[in-house]
């Protein structure tokens, strides 16, 4: 029996075994009232919150992957979201928001899941991969939807302002090239889509769970 090697970049394999996950994060029902204009500032405010708890996990990881050969390619320190949602909530939560928020149990499994995964390079990436190229690319469409839609421009939307990595489009053809040349062998960049899938399923659960407050949230 043959065996047939994917011929295409890495990142290309990356992008189209994703694809179908991808497109059911995008599409949730979450996502269509946010990106629709129909929720209250509230019911934007609460994914703020859950990215708060995310992203801490996935910096942190960051953080200890820095020194890593092939998962500190992938640290860059220009992604970091961290402080800017600090400055988000303290707008749309208020001064004592550290105090007042708290995860949903999808947000809590999702970061253990980061916390799990980042014991080695590729789980790392897998995770980094799915949030912050998603955030470069179709995340200028919530920014430019919670200016339009919610009045929140500037504090309130920092975390979808990527300023300091220049040409986003440029941006994205370098970490492309780093997912095509990480020291990766078929068997890894497997667990690699394997793990990016999960990512992506944990990003689903959370909107289906904020899904369940969309009553609430409605404007």
């Amino acid at each position: 029996m043959s065996v047939t090697t994917d011929a295409r970049p890495f990142s290309a394999t990356l992008r189209a075994s994703t694809l179908e996950v991808h497109d059911r994060a995008n599409y949730s029902a979450y996502m269509r009232a946010l990106l629709g204009g129909e929720l209250t500032r509230e019911g934007y405010t609460q994914l703020a919150i859950q990215y708060y708890f995310i992203y801490g996990a996935i910096e942190a990881s960051s953080d200890a992957m820095a020194g890593h050969p092939v998962g500190g390619e992938f640290v860059f320190d220009e992604l970091r979201r961290l402080p800017l949602l600090e400055r988000d909530l303290a707008h749309l939560a208020g001064p004592d928001w550290r105090s007042a928020i708290s995860p949903l149990a999808t947000t809590e499994a999702y970061v253990a899941r980061v916390r799990e995964a980042s014991s080695w390079a590729g789980g790392y990436v897998a995770h980094h991969y799915t949030r912050y190229l998603g955030d470069i690319a179709g995340g200028q469409i919530i920014r430019r939807v919670l200016e339009k839609n919610y009045d929140v421009a500037e504090a309130g939307s920092l975390f979808y302002h990527f300023d300091g990595i220049g040409s986003a489009p440029r941006f994205r053809d370098v970490y492309r090239a780093k997912l095509d040349n990480a020291p990766w062998d078929d068997a890894e960049r497997a667990r690699v889509i394997d793990e990016t899938l999960v990512a992506f399923e944990c990003n689903v659960a959370v909107f289906d769970e904020l899904a369940q407050r969309l009553d609430e949230f409605r404007a």
